[in-house]
């Protein structure tokens, strides 16, 4: 009997602020034992903003991963931007979702208008067109039309839109709490739900 593989995830990293979500998605999907591939391609941006918020640093791209996860990251591959002929930039390849996080609006531009220039934009046009889970984690603020209207085109080719907008109402301790919430969030979106998301319970009203 033929082995069933685990979930293949590729993550994208822009240079909109919000590396440590990023490096907390990486952290738990290399840690998740149903996740047996993820495929990390960073912008040359993304490599400038891990560098400023994270003060990571990796001349050799596929050094990055460990880096950023403080694990060996073995079932984490790092895919240049440039190489537009990387496997995940063919439908055929073995991917079951996309996150780009954090998503730029430049990023968001190109994907919503087509233009399949690198590998970023690329895989995640795969991932609409195979009508597969795709979801972007914007980072701007504040929005102008174009941003507004690029976001309503991808949301209608099949993409979830998902600004990285943390919550306040389970009472967070300090940032790792926030980034961690949000990241667990984002990983159920890609169909891997997290046993330690908080769940809203309802409250009770005052008398």
């Amino acid at each position: 009997m033929a082995k069933t593989r685990g979930t293949y995830i590729t993550v994208g990293v822009t240079g909109a602020s919000g590396a440590v979500y990023a490096q907390s998605v990486l952290r738990f999907l290399d840690a998740d034992p149903r996740v047996e591939r993820v495929f990390l391609v960073v912008t040359d941006a993304g490599q400038r903003l891990i560098a400023t918020e994270l003060d990571i640093v990796a001349a050799d791209g596929k050094k990055l991963a460990p880096l950023l996860t403080g694990t060996p990251a073995k079932k984490i591959e790092y895919l240049p931007n440039k190489d537009i002929g990387a496997s995940i930039a063919s439908g055929s390849a073995p991917v079951d979702a996309m996150v780009i996080i954090p998503c730029s609006a430049g990023a968001l531009a190109s994907i919503a208008t087509g233009i399949a220039s690198d590998l970023l934009s690329r895989s995640a046009d795969v991932c609409l067109k195979e009508r597969r889970r795709l979801v972007l984690c914007l980072r701007e603020t504040p929005l102008n039309r174009i941003h507004l209207e690029n976001m309503l085109r991808v949301h209608d080719a099949g993409a979830t839109i998902m600004p990285a907008m943390p919550a306040f109402y389970y009472a967070p301790k300090s940032i790792d709490d926030i980034v961690t919430q949000f990241a667990y969030r984002v990983l159920a979106q890609l169909g891997l739900p997290q046993e330690k998301q908080y769940r809203w319970r309802g409250s009770k009203l005052s008398p």
